[in-house]
């Protein structure tokens, strides 16, 4: 058990809708996979950003881009940020386990558009990363709105992970 030591968002799981717990709660921290924190906070699981772990006491990530001069998205950095944010169940990040469909800028609307996948359909963490994934696109320079698609088609197959996903997870044999 934890105190927190101030504000802090957080997102109810599996619905993914951010609350705040304000500092001096007292949370129990029941996973910390990926740079993420899953606590329980008054009968309730959370999801705790990395970039926030200062409130429970923990060491933040911390994720820097330098702004492009010219104002527009880079979609690089993009991608950077795409490979911070991990499934909640295996510890291997979004990109290399091929969740990740298409990823489309728009720099006039100053946008960015995720198509993404689940490993399965009825995967209930799914509003949790879609909730992940805007937020640490957001944090990219001059990103002024994020809009992720869940996908099913094609289905999610574990032929669509990296090799390097794919050993992490014990899949080669």
């Amino acid at each position: 058990m934890v105190v927190t030591e101030r504000d802090c968002k957080a997102r109810l799981v599996p619905a993914g809708q951010i609350s705040t717990i304000p500092g001096g709660e007292f949370v129990s921290i029941t996973q910390e996979l990926g740079g993420n924190y899953t606590i329980t906070w008054r009968g309730n699981m959370y999801r705790i950003d990395g970039t926030d772990a200062d409130a429970i006491g923990r060491k933040p990530m911390v994720l820097n881009f330098d702004a492009p001069a010219d104002g527009n998205i880079d979609e690089q950095q993009v991608w950077d940020a795409l490979e911070t944010v991990y499934d909640p169940e295996i510890p291997i990040n979004l990109v290399s386990l091929g969740l990740i469909y298409k990823v489309s800028v728009d720099q006039d609307k100053k946008s960015v558009a995720v198509d993404m996948t689940l490993t399965a359909p009825g995967c209930g963490m799914g509003p949790v990363l879609v909730g992940d994934v805007e937020y640490r696109i957001g944090m990219v320079p001059h990103v002024d709105s994020v809009h992720v698609e869940l996908v099913f088609d094609p289905p999610w197959s574990r032929d669509k992970m990296s090799e390097e996903a794919q050993l992490e997870a014990g899949l080669f044999f």
